[in-house]
């Protein structure tokens, strides 16, 4: 045993950059990870963790305008009360972003309103 005592005072002298390419050296030996058990270890209590709460606020984004873009931009001023060169503005920008971390009621409202108007839309 007194090996074993010897063993952990050596060890326990490495630094961590030592502690690290022994790591390695051992790895490439012995033919295994050490992340495996690390990852096993980590799962059940990723699984154990309490479930994500509902998401309630919404960025609404235009992915595509689409071919009625004088409605798009009619929806967009009737949603965020904008003047018409800012709307147009915002129509003709990629990815623009029409409202930002807006209720779950309020951004499915703007969604179906400027789906209707023929703009592809999402949420996120």
């Amino acid at each position: 045993m007194a090996d074993l005592e010897k063993l952990v005072e050596q060890l326990s002298a490495l630094t961590v950059l030592e502690a690290a390419e022994l790591t390695r050296m051992l790895e490439e030996k012995w033919g295994v990870s050490a992340a495996a058990p690390m990852a096993m270890a980590a799962a059940p209590a990723a699984s154990a963790a309490e479930p994500e709460e509902e998401k309630t606020e919404f960025d609404v984004i235009i992915k595509d305008v689409g071919p009625k873009k004088i409605d798009v931009i009619k929806a967009i001023r009737q949603i965020t009360s904008l003047g018409l060169k800012d709307a147009k503005e915002l129509a003709e920008t990629a990815n623009a972003k029409v409202l930002e971390q807006a209720g779950k009621e309020a951004s499915n409202d703007a969604k179906s309103k400027l789906e209707a108007a023929g703009a592809t839309v999402e949420l996120a």
